[in-house]
């Protein structure tokens, strides 16, 4: 890239913060990763609950448009955020937007038609898109170059995690009560991390003072100087199939599995397996990542959620088989995004930390929108359930091959942020 890029991490002139320790703010950043992917991932939980409420008048085709207007406001507010955490701070737009989750969670369990659920989702994720890239940047801040990738994937496997939560709630709380208290349950835990991120001081603002005593404005378009363009648009090309299949599998795995002739229960047992191999993917990924290279293995885990969409789609309607191949495609399509992201975060400078990862989450957020939809239409078609395996499978073959690229095009710039980091 022509450009020089600084980063700045002393103290501003003249005074002494009291810095909270280094592994409260990871922390709390999991935390919030945590409740935010639960109540993303706890939407494919209830989709089956939600059309058999006579109620809500909810069909595949609007559950899918539904689900899909959660990834409109999470590109809105993954975009926004960026820019507005790196202009004038992360932590106080992360309380910004967690308050407004909490209330679009509260607005999602009050819905009352296919329509308020739709504008309560969008409004959820305007909240979620923002918090997850606030929290992954904040918690990106307290890492080098070197051990990114550790500290991104940690940070990012509380999403899965949060969607484990909603998996294993879902499977007494549905039955017994209904779909609502599902996000009433996600509202309350949001209001209690939210007291965390209240209650410590989780940023350094010497560079956000920095940057404006220099007359520089962080956006989007900073991202785009010399090669940057590059390296953004093949972060986009990778990141916008990977969620177009992950987000797809976890909105629809559940309705599928159950069009497959599987129980509630084990249908279930499929998204539990789907989230518990992400958060498996995520722990086994983040040390190789650091030694061999993010985007090599990122390209690697991608080529995963290929083979375990092949496999369900042409390998045998057998349980054990199956929830392999499940959690081969957890593992692989969680995994991936927390590689573009920690990958994207080592090719900018400090300053434009969260502006870049909100590209990449918005970015990624595109195919968020599109995969849902896609995946209702192909399941009301005549293709079924396997089309949709076999829909999401193209999209992660798709992903795989910008991984395969991102590989090459990274290089140069990695090797030159990890130089500028290890002088700074």
């Amino acid at each position: 890239m022509n450009t020089t890029f600084t980063q700045v991490s002393t103290p501003a002139p003249g005074t002494t913060p009291r810095k909270t320790p280094q592994w409260i703010i990871v922390a709390i950043c999991i935390a919030v990763t945590v409740v935010e992917g639960y109540n993303l991932i706890v939407y494919g939980s209830v989709v089956p609950a939600l059309i058999a409420d006579p109620g809500m008048n909810v069909t595949n085709e609007s559950a899918g448009l539904a689900g899909s207007a959660v990834y409109v406001g999470m590109l809105i507010g993954a975009t926004t955020s960026g820019v507005l955490g790196d202009r004038y701070g992360r932590q106080r737009t992360l309380i910004v937007v967690m308050i407004v989750f909490l209330i679009g969670a509260i607005c999602t369990g009050l819905s009352f038609d296919a329509w308020s659920l739709g504008a309560a989702r969008l409004f959820s994720g305007l909240g979620i898109g923002g918090a997850v890239t606030t929290a992954l940047a904040i918690s990106r801040s307290q890492a080098t170059a070197r051990n990114a990738g550790v500290i991104v994937t940690i940070t990012m496997a509380g999403i899965p995690i949060g969607g484990t939560i909603a998996a294993l709630a879902g499977i007494p709380m549905i039955p017994a009560f209904g779909w609502r208290p599902m996000f009433f349950l996600g509202a309350a835990l949001t209001l209690v991390i939210l007291l965390f991120v209240v209650s410590f001081r989780m940023e350094d603002r010497s560079a956000i003072a920095s940057a404006e005593s220099r007359g520089s404005r962080p956006g989007l378009a900073q991202l785009f100087r010399g090669r940057g363009w590059v390296i953004a648009l093949v972060v986009a090309l990778a990141a916008i199939p990977n969620m177009f299949t992950w987000y797809g599998l976890n909105t629809w795995l559940v309705s599928v599995m159950g069009e497959l002739n599987y129980s509630l229960t084990n249908a279930l047992l499929f998204s539990f397996t789907l989230t518990g191999g992400a958060v498996l993917g995520s722990f086994l990924t983040m040390r190789w990542a650091d030694i061999w290279g993010i985007p090599k293995v990122g390209a690697v885990m991608a080529t995963l959620t290929v083979i375990g969409l092949i496999g369900i789609a042409t390998g045998p309607k057998d349980l054990f088989f199956s929830l392999v191949c499940v959690a081969l495609m957890g593992a692989g399509g969680h995994s991936t995004m927390n590689l573009i992201n920690a990958a994207t975060s080592n090719l900018f400078p400090a300053e434009l930390r969260a502006t870049a990862l909100g590209w990449s989450n918005g970015s990624s957020y595109v195919g968020a929108i599109l995969g849902p939809t896609a995946g209702g239409l192909v399941l009301d078609s005549a293709f079924g359930a396997n089309g949709v395996f076999v829909l999401y499978g193209i999209s992660a073959a798709c992903a795989a091959i910008a991984m395969v690229a991102l590989v090459g095009v990274s290089r140069p710039q990695e090797a030159a942020m990890k130089t500028v980091e290890a002088d700074a």
